[in-house]
């Protein structure tokens, strides 16, 4: 935004890469004009529309198990899917004092991965056990 170079300036390009990824729409492209952007178009899908913002490629392996209505509010994938739009909209918010430090960006993906393929408790915990000592150090 013209400013200086900063970290918060690295969070503000990795929340709009995290958007561009699970929307598969660039920052540039036509539809973002006139005041719309990557950013205000996830903001004003969320939480209602993820599955219309994301990426069908993204969706085609649950495509093929069934059809998209088969998705619903409670479905842990939709969930999850959620908190990435989350966190690329809080990393790319507009003040660089609300944007999150990238300890916390990590640490919440990793939760993600972690629930999303390993969901036996023991696994879990070990894994929260190590997020939270690469946090502390």
């Amino acid at each position: 935004m013209g400013s200086e170079l900063s970290t918060k300036g690295d969070v503000y390009s990795y929340g709009i890469l995290l958007l561009e990824i699970f929307t598969g729409k660039r920052p540039t492209d036509d539809m973002f004009k006139e005041g719309l952007s990557i950013h205000n178009f996830v903001e004003a899908a969320l939480p209602e529309q993820v599955i219309e913002i994301t990426d069908p490629i993204l969706l085609q392996e649950r495509a093929r198990q069934g059809t998209f209505t088969e998705f619903t509010l409670n479905d842990k994938h939709l969930q999850h899917l959620n908190s990435i739009f989350e966190i690329g909209l809080t990393c790319s918010a507009e003040s660089p004092t609300e944007r999150m430090d990238m300890s916390d960006v990590v640490s919440k993906l990793c939760s993600i991965r972690v629930k999303l393929l390993h969901p036996t408790r023991v696994y879990r915990e070990r894994q929260a056990l190590y997020i939270a000592q690469s946090a502390g150090t």
